[in-house]
């Protein structure tokens, strides 16, 4: 390995770019140098680092994924994209959760347990306005004191400067609590109040006026629920719609990841001429895609003040840009808003490294728009046979 001592500036010097044509190559002193400038060092670098990270993903693939994503964890782009190919290798990317998940995406094998699925827990790290200081004191008291039980337990353990209530609200509304309660709503509806209660009854503990629980047991223990059925409770809500709670997940995580309105609707596709994000880049002339509208940039000509827009569209695999020309805007410009799920026909348009589809047409998709009517013709059996079978 090559130790820098010193660095001394030269200023302007003549150099040499050794980057030649293809299908040239230099043989140097040490070893052979190819076209794209890479010596046999360097190539076997990357060749080998190649094959651990195949072996592994082949092996280990649950454990892989999961270091694969917490590497990734900044990067939404990357997380979608791998948590797609989670799904194609079987393995469940949970939702996070304040009694499991720690602070990176953890591996959680189903080998010698009682799981159906390989599974990844998602970690709060990724969650967007829950801090590292709110992670460390929800860890530590989790640890010290056992799972949460409810909404008041969380609140009246943790420590609430730590994990305020921009965090709290943060965890509930990505279903971090779902476990505990899968209202996220009521959940929302109580926290004002639970967390008034909460920072009450820690000032009445450090001023020596807890209440005869406190003094029996430790809070968590299992033996004090009768102090948390004592918090104050909203009048009962309805949930949120599921478009909503999806919405909150999209914010706060940059992503779908208890559900994604496509999912259905993918699974129930039988036409085989509708094709993936993800597999748009492989795709020549016309395709079919079902998406969803992630963001709209409208346009307008300058040349006749004809209306366009240029889409950003995504599905389970990926996002990719669409663009929609004043000629079919006017056909299907209703259909064009945010969130909208569509079927989508176009063709692809590539330059260089990048793709866009042309918008050529649109259909509206629910949840029926994709799956198959089949008649099934049953028979009418005499009312003597079904007595005789009785």
């Amino acid at each position: 390995m090559v130790k820098i001592i010193s660095k001394k500036l030269l200023g302007t010097q003549q150099v040499y770019d050794i980057g030649v044509e293809k299908d040239h190559n230099f043989i140097l002193n040490n070893g052979l140098v190819a076209s794209n400038c890479f010596n046999k060092s360097h190539s076997m670098a990357y060749a080998y680092v190649t094959y651990q990270t195949a072996y592994l993903k082949a092996n280990y693939p649950v454990e892989y994924m999961a270091a694969l994503l917490t590497a990734n964890s900044g990067d939404q782009d990357k997380v979608q994209k791998y948590i797609a190919n989670c799904l194609k290798l079987g393995i469940e990317v949970e939702p996070p959760n304040v009694n499991s998940s720690e602070v990176n995406f953890t591996p959680r094998p189903r080998k010698g347990t009682r799981q159906a699925k390989d599974k990844i827990m998602f970690g709060l790290s990724a969650v967007k306005n829950v801090g590292e200081g709110a992670i460390e004191n929800i860890l530590a008291v989790r640890k010290e004191g056992g799972e949460f039980k409810s909404l008041p337990d969380f609140c009246d353990r943790i420590n609430l400067h730590s994990v305020n209530r921009r965090a709290l609200e943060a965890l509930i509304h990505c279903g971090a609590f779902d476990k505990i309660d899968n209202n996220r709503n009521q959940l929302i509806h109580d926290l004002e109040g639970v967390m008034k209660w909460a920072a009450d009854r820690k000032k009445d503990r450090e001023s020596g006026q807890g209440s005869i629980f406190d003094l029996l047991d430790n809070p968590g223990s299992g033996k004090t629920e009768n102090i948390y059925e004592s918090a104050p409770k909203h009048k009962l809500v309805k949930d949120f719609e599921t478009q909503v709670k999806l919405q909150f997940e999209k914010e706060l995580l940059g992503f779908y990841v208890s559900e994604h309105p496509l999912k259905l609707l993918m699974q129930t596709n039988q036409d085989k001429d509708v094709v993936t994000v993800g597999e748009l880049g492989e795709k020549k002339g016309k395709v079919s895609v079902i998406i969803t509208i992630a963001s709209i940039k409208p346009v307008v000509t300058k040349k006749d003040s004809r209306r366009m827009a240029i889409l950003q569209i995504e599905d389970l695999t990926g996002k990719c840009e669409a663009v929609v020309f004043p000629d079919t805007f006017e056909k299907i410009g209703d259909l064009i808003v945010d969130n909208a799920i569509l079927l989508v026909e176009g063709k692809i348009d590539k330059r260089d490294d990048q793709f866009q589809i042309i918008v050529e047409n649109a259909k509206l998709l629910d949840g029926e728009s994709l799956t198959k009517e089949t008649e099934i013709e049953i028979p009418e059996i005499p009312e003597d046979e079904i007595i005789a079978l009785m």
